[in-house]
């Protein structure tokens, strides 16, 4: 834990003095990750300005984003909400939100009803993403599988599955992410392509 902390103020320390660092990085490997996916380009832009427009729209309502956490995260116009709002209310104040997103197909609402996690609850949903992608490159004997068409997001130990994958795909992503120490659960939210 103490190794974990660390690392994490590491991590904080290296970004504050290297500021444009993970821009640079970032767009560069968004723009890897558009080359390997099934989305066309011009839908993974739609995807990548979803999930921009809808945080901003939140976060501009200062009273809701004051009292909930949400993560958004789209994938060829289908949208994961999770994270935590104290009431129904605000959770469907929110949905009503990113539904007036422009080019939103669907929501699936997935935040709990309870009061925002912690920094470390939220610290070991990114040590479990990173370690169910990173279980997904010893998938073998799938033909045309690529790993990175998976997009992998964890709420409180749950984690979240989407992607255009073909079934076969889906049941092998999902045994996969089933093996990783700290998932709890496991939710595919996978279009099928078959």
């Amino acid at each position: 834990m103490k190794l974990l902390g660390t690392l994490l103020i590491a991590t904080l320390a290296i970004t504050s003095f290297y500021g444009c660092a993970p821009v640079v990085i970032g767009g560069a490997a968004s723009t890897g990750a558009a080359l390997h996916s099934r989305r066309t380009v011009g839908t993974f832009v739609d995807d990548q300005a979803i999930e921009l427009k809808a945080r901003l729209a939140v976060m501009e309502n200062k009273e809701l984003s004051s009292q909930i956490h949400i993560s958004i995260t789209s994938y060829n116009g289908v949208v994961l909400m999770s994270g935590q709002a104290p009431t129904e209310a605000l959770s469907q104040q929110a949905q009503g939100i990113v539904a007036a997103t422009e080019k939103v197909r669907l929501i699936h609402n997935e935040m709990s009803l309870a009061a925002p996690n912690s920094l470390m609850t939220r610290s070991s949903d990114t040590l479990i993403t990173a370690k169910v992608k990173t279980s997904l490159f010893s998938i073998k004997g799938i033909e045309d599988f690529d790993p990175t068409r998976v997009k992998v997001v964890t709420e409180d130990g749950v984690v979240y599955l989407m992607g255009m994958v073909y079934r076969n795909e889906a049941d092998a992503v999902g045994e996969q992410a089933r093996k990783v120490s700290g998932a709890e659960k496991i939710v595919k939210l996978f279009e099928y392509l078959d």
